[in-house]
């Protein structure tokens, strides 16, 4: 069983179009709708996955909580975008907090610059208190912001994306990043996505050869341990780096030698717990 914690679905041919991507992409100006993601990730072993909303336009939301609900068991969840500097945040929070497959939410990391700003601490609380999760891209630039928002709102479970912004070249990830990652994996509510490892590599298109990104998995295993790393594939983004199935083939690979338990926890159990994911039919 596998869980992919992270894709995204947008279609630039419906009505609405899509603010992102942009048209010049041409790998990634295409509808990637769930017929889509079905015919790489069931092949692969996958059954189901988390989508990440891409779109500021909250009402985009909806579309993919209308897509799951209404045709699409495969997506087990959504984290959703939400502006904390929406004046009605706090109206579509609970709104969209009321369907059990919307798990979170994702924003930048210019929120961190100030945490007094926007009501960020009471926002972040009241998304603790609907048991939904915060996905960020580590704010390098505004460590201590993060670490505040974790200080004060000490039940919110965040989810750092993208392997932290690690560099993936053989070798041990520098000392500066290992320090801001330790010190962010002191709190016990955040954890780690495995997602984007392809396209963190040095080399690119990213090779299959496992020992160039054993190093850096080994390192974030070793600061977030078994029980707070999960695997994401960030598809369809990934295919800049190479295909949905060398990412899933390097993952697997990482975890060949870890015990079936370890294996599970990575692929499906920790996702699960985390994100407060349920089997749906």
């Amino acid at each position: 069983m596998t869980i992919d914690t992270h894709i995204h679905l947008y279609n630039p041919f419906r009505p609405e179009g899509a603010p992102w991507p942009d048209p010049g992409n041409e790998l990634l100006y295409r509808p990637t709708l769930p017929v889509h993601i079905k015919s790489q990730a069931i092949p692969e072993g996958v059954t189901g996955v988390v989508v990440v909303e891409a779109s500021e336009r909250v009402e985009d939301n909806g579309w993919i909580l209308d897509l799951a609900d209404n045709y699409e068991p495969f997506i087990l969840g959504l984290v959703g975008r939400l502006e904390p500097d929406d004046e009605h945040f706090e109206r579509d929070l609970a709104r969209f907090a009321a369907n059990p497959i919307f798990r979170g939410i994702r924003f930048w990391g210019r929120y961190f610059v100030d945490v007094e700003e926007h009501g960020l601490i009471d926002k972040m609380s009241q998304l603790a208190r609907h048991h939904l999760v915060l996905d960020v891209n580590f704010p390098h630039d505004n460590e201590e912001g993060f670490s505040t928002l974790s200080t004060r709102v000490p039940d919110l479970t965040v989810v750092i994306e993208h392997v932290g912004q690690a560099p993936v070249n053989g070798e041990r990830p520098p000392e500066a990043w290992i320090e801001r990652m330790r010190r962010a994996a002191e709190n016990p509510r955040v954890s780690m996505k495995v997602s984007a490892l392809m396209e963190h590599c040095s080399e690119q298109p990213a090779p299959a050869a496992v020992d160039l990104y054993r190093p850096a998995f080994e390192t974030m295993w070793e600061l977030f341990g078994g029980d707070r790393l999960f695997f994401g594939s960030n598809w369809p983004v990934c295919e800049r780096a190479g295909t949905y199935a060398r990412c899933l083939q390097i993952a697997r690979a990482l975890l060949a030698e870890r015990s079936e338990s370890e294996q599970a926890a990575f692929f499906h159990e920790n996702a699960a717990r985390i994100y407060g994911l349920s089997a749906r039919s």
